[in-house]
């Protein structure tokens, strides 16, 4: 490009770290600018961010801006809005990106909105070329792929989770780290948190897992998702759903995977009595081996697994789990 485009990258923290779908955003912005030979900023608003700095320098930030008041513990838009484009402002960047969470997808429209541009969700690639950048999303279930460009001189999009690799941490990564005091003002805040519960999931265990076992309507109930858990747990992995199996009340809405739902790529993704709707596919088409189970041999998920096992769900899970405690142990 003519001129380099700087990219920022609106970090995420849990329990005073970067979230994972942040350093994987992260990663991805190093790699643009090093191909720009520009500079990666980024900007975390929390409190409790004392580690957080060196954390992001570490995974590829060149500069690092950080906003620490207990008025960001939680996510609010209205708090965060006016520290977000107040960095912007400062530092112009020519690319802004988000990771496509709860929190990303409010915000990231909040932005194009008062940036006068436009903005690119659910985006699972991003590329420069012709002088321009290009945002890659799925579409129609993930069955095809938009690729959309931007006309506006600042661009906005949030990347879905698990489609990019975080860069190898480098500890002599050196940058400045800024600690800017908030602009907000307290009294403009029209929301206010009065109580907050956590909901018990397995969210991050799930989005994080190496090994997902996930269930469908063919797991019959309730015990089918026992025997679902015995396996997980013996391989060390977590436990997903489909709609149809959440919405039945089998397991709780967190363990969805699906277009509505988490989109998760682990290593090996079991598929037990999933029909395989392009809606659910959507979530698990990245799994590096898709191992099917289901008592119907015409089943869609057949047609993207690696492997497949006709039979009753309840059996095979049986089976499969003693047989790989047995070589286990």
């Amino acid at each position: 490009m003519k001129d380099a485009v700087n990219i920022l990258v609106l970090v995420e923290c849990e329990q005073g770290l970067p979230s994972s779908v942040s350093l994987e955003v992260l990663g991805l912005a190093r790699r643009l600018c090093d191909k720009l030979e520009s500079n990666v900023v980024a900007l975390a608003l929390g409190n409790g961010l004392e580690k957080v700095g060196e954390s992001l320098l570490t995974y590829g930030a060149d500069q690092v801006y950080m906003v620490d008041a207990p008025i960001f513990t939680s996510y609010q838009a209205d708090a965060w809005l006016p520290d977000v484009l107040n960095i912007i402002e400062s530092n112009m960047p020519g690319v802004i990106l988000l990771g496509h969470t709860t929190t990303g997808a409010d915000l990231a429209p909040r932005i194009a909105f008062r940036l006068s541009t436009s903005v690119a969700m659910s985006c699972i690639d991003i590329r420069q070329q012709e002088n321009k950048f290009t945002f890659t999303r799925p579409c129609y279930g993930g069955k095809a792929h938009e690729v959309s460009t931007f006309h506006s001189t600042q661009a906005v999009a949030t990347i879905q989770p698990k489609t990019q690799d975080p860069i190898s941490p480098n500890p002599k990564r050196k940058g400045p780290i800024i600690c800017v005091k908030s602009v907000l003002d307290p009294k403009k805040v029209r929301t206010k948190i009065v109580k907050q519960v956590v909901e018990e999931n397995n969210v991050d265990a799930l989005v994080n897992a190496e090994i997902v076992v996930a269930g469908g309507g063919g797991m019959k109930g309730p015990e089918g998702f026992r025997l679902a858990h015995e396996l997980a747990s013996t391989l060390g992995g977590a436990v997903g759903a489909s709609r149809v199996a959440c919405d039945l009340g089998w397991c709780p809405a967190s363990y969805q995977i699906g277009l509505s739902g988490q989109k998760v790529a682990p290593r090996i993704y079991f598929a037990i009595g999933i029909s395989g709707t392009m809606q659910h596919i959507a979530g698990c088409s990245n799994s590096k081996v898709i191992i099917a189970i289901n008592t119907d041999p015409d089943a869609p998920m057949f047609k993207v697994a690696k492997f497949g096992i006709i039979g009753d769900c309840h059996q095979v899970l049986t089976a499969l789990t003693k047989a790989i405690k047995n070589i286990k142990s």
